[in-house]
């Protein structure tokens, strides 16, 4: 075993050498009381940020689904709708064939009324031949007005009834 004398000096070298650790020590703890207490802090603000960025995900999720909705509403109304102007479509094209086959009609008028409608001029001379009219007696029609001429053949496209049932 080894005796080590010491001095007062050195003694009190000692402590002050203690009294400097001590308080390196406390100022080290500090330090790390106060970086533990930002390490909570940005602990705690993650968190809650966390948690807002996931109640904001929430409500987007939820947006997202009422817009799926919307989508799927308006994606029937779009297929309805094409339906509705296919449909009209064909009903466009069939009046048009309509008014095409009828785009040559004519009227066979008797003395200025309508007698019958027909959708050539032949078909109607060929009608009138029926009642005695010679099938090719047919030839322009005198300025008479049309209650004076006893048959008389006319384009449906200009024919129109005037007041009193009188052909123009």
């Amino acid at each position: 075993m080894m005796i080590r004398i010491v001095t007062r000096t050195r003694l009190a070298a000692l402590q002050q050498d203690v009294d400097g650790a001590r308080a390196r020590a406390r100022e080290i703890q500090g330090a790390a009381d106060r970086a533990y207490a930002g390490h909570l802090r940005t602990v705690y603000d993650l968190t809650a940020d966390a948690e807002a960025a996931e109640r904001a995900a929430e409500a987007d999720r939820a947006d997202a689904e009422i817009a799926r909705g919307i989508l799927e509403r308006t994606k029937a109304q779009l297929a309805d709708a094409r339906a509705a102007v296919t449909e009209q479509a064909a009903r466009i094209d069939a009046l048009s064939r309509d008014l095409d086959s009828i785009a040559g009609a004519v009227v066979l008028l008797h003395y200025g009324k309508l007698h019958s409608v027909h959708p050539d001029r032949p078909t109607a001379e060929r009608y009138a031949a029926t009642f005695g009219v010679g099938l090719h007696g047919w030839g322009p029609t005198r300025d008479l007005p049309a209650a004076e001429v006893d048959w008389r053949i006319s384009p449906l496209s200009k024919w129109a009834v005037a007041v009193g049932g009188e052909a123009t």
